[in-house]
């Protein structure tokens, strides 16, 4: 009886969506289109940067009003990371491909990330009101990569859309919904809320907070949310639209405030109504975790001969900090690595600056985040740089160039020009006249030269007079008698060989 009442509390639940593509293949446009918004505005050179989720209403074939849940992971490879994690917690994919541009490489990237998810999916192939656009085309590129839409070769559904004036967006929820019809999305409204962790920060007023998508069961006030060890009680829960309510059930986005540390995105969330039995849980976590820790600790020695460049980061979100973390990870160099020693969500505090200063050289990286005048103080006297960057890539253009300015030099001696001495003249304490003959390159006044004999270094001296037929010059070349006053502590002799070099840094 128990199984039958458990089948009966099942129920159809609303598709997550998410939607996936090239940079500037318009998945924001779409999204701002299909939720009357506009996000696009407000992002720095049009790349949406972190992950949202936003609830719209359609109307299905019998005219009810279903929902669909968005959730917009950003287009821009440096979060291939946070996309990928979109793509476990929803339910279907859209691939959108632009008609004007075709199939681009992070469209072949997003369609790995929908393949590899066993998501199903519907590709948008958007901009049609293009001058420009050739739907064809697209076609045939997208089959030429495997992407097989319906009439040709394949069963992939597709909808032709402009996402700036609305053209097919219609078509494209109505495809929605019957794809998750078919696919048979369910949930128990009864069971205790689980789904996934979406977003996080640190709001200044109240605390850490989250962004969760539910994707099953129920979440009520005064119930306790459990993110692996962090732990929240949902006092205030907001919708999408940053309304207070008192529950939300699957296939919601729902914000939550006061964990008592950062969760990690992309995690799963699980709910009690017991707060003990939500500590419980918390503390079983903790030391399963201890228990895998000392082995996931046994790094290998690689990289131990480099210099070390340590890095702080702070950002606006925890999303961006693993994008950025992605980025550092790209930077590669013979001699140096950077090794992240702190990162957290918020303004750089003084508590950030003095926990670097025992870390020689260190720098601390801001995200779209501030600082206070006290910590740009004690930064200065510290010697600790501070750099502030709204774009991702702009940071790793910035530690390129630190990378290569602090990275241990190697420095290469050239040899420039030899001489043969075949005379030794008068000679002081400190200086000495010789003649001679150079026998390769050339030989230049005030250059510093080795001295050798037998093919060993005997020393080093620095010719402070030079002269060819008694005319004084600034350069001998090969070929060329000449004499010269060599300031030197090392006495030369007849069939000695002064060797000029230059050192460069590799």
């Amino acid at each position: 009886m128990e199984k039958n009442n458990e089948q009966k509390n099942i129920t159809l639940r609303p598709p997550v969506v998410v939607v996936m593509g090239h940079i500037d293949h318009g998945k924001s446009t779409l999204l701002d289109y299909i939720r009357k918004t506009n996000i696009v505005d407000a992002e720095i050179g049009g790349i949406t940067q972190k992950i949202s989720a936003y609830e719209v209403l359609h109307k299905d074939e019998n005219g009810k009003d279903k929902k669909i849940t968005f959730l917009d992971t950003p287009g821009h490879e440096a979060f291939s990371k946070m996309r990928e994690r979109g793509a476990q917690i929803a339910d279907i994919a859209i691939l959108v491909v632009a008609a004007d541009d075709g199939v681009k490489p992070q469209t072949l990237e997003a369609w790995k990330t929908i393949m590899d998810l066993h998501l199903p999916c519907i590709v948008a192939i958007n901009k049609i009101d293009k001058s420009d656009a050739n739907i064809e085309k697209t076609k045939m590129e997208l089959a030429e990569n495997e992407i097989y839409l319906e009439n040709y070769g394949g069963k992939i559904p597709y909808v032709e859309i402009s996402a700036k004036i609305g053209t097919g967006i219609d078509n494209l929820l109505s495809l929605i919904l019957l794809l998750a019809e078919m696919e048979n999305f369910s949930g128990n409204k009864d069971e205790k809320a689980s789904g996934f962790v979406i977003e996080t920060n640190l709001d200044s007023k109240r605390g850490i907070q989250a962004s969760l998508i539910i994707k099953n069961g129920t979440l009520k006030n005064e119930m306790t949310v459990v993110v692996e060890d962090c732990v929240c009680s949902t006092r205030i829960i907001e919708n999408f639209l940053g309304k207070k309510i008192k529950e939300a059930t699957f296939s919601s986005p729902v914000c939550i405030f006061g964990f008592d540390k950062m969760p990690k995105i992309g995690v799963e969330f699980k709910s009690f109504k017991n707060k003990k039995d939500a500590l419980k849980y918390a503390q079983s976590w903790q030391n399963q975790n201890r228990e895998k820790s000392p082995n996931q600790s046994r790094g290998s020695d690689e990289g131990r001969d480099k210099k070390i460049i340590p890095i702080m980061l702070k950002a606006d979100v925890w999303g961006s900090i693993e994008a950025i973390e992605k980025e550092i990870a790209k930077i590669k160099n013979e001699g140096a690595e950077f090794k992240i020693i702190g990162r957290g969500v918020g303004p750089i505090s003084e508590s950030d600056i003095k926990g670097v200063t025992s870390s020689e050289n260190a720098l601390i990286v801001g995200f779209n985040v501030k600082t206070d005048k006290s910590a740009i103080e004690i930064a200065q006297k510290r010697g600790i740089t501070i750099s502030f960057f709204d774009i991702i890539y702009k940071i790793t253009e910035w530690l390129e160039n630190e990378m290569e300015n602090r990275r241990p030099k190697i420095e290469t001696i050239l040899t420039t020009g030899r001489a043969k001495i075949i005379r030794a003249f008068s000679r002081t304490k400190e200086r000495q006249i010789v003649g001679g003959k150079v026998i390769e390159g050339q030989i230049n006044l005030n250059s510093t030269v080795k001295i050798m004999r037998r093919e060993f270094e005997i020393g080093r001296g620095k010719i402070v007079n030079l002269e060819k037929s008694k005319i004084k010059t600034s350069e001998i070349t090969e070929g060329t008698e000449f004499g010269m006053m060599i300031e030197s502590k090392i006495e030369i002799v007849a069939g000695d060989v002064v060797e000029s070099f230059s050192i460069a840094q590799k």
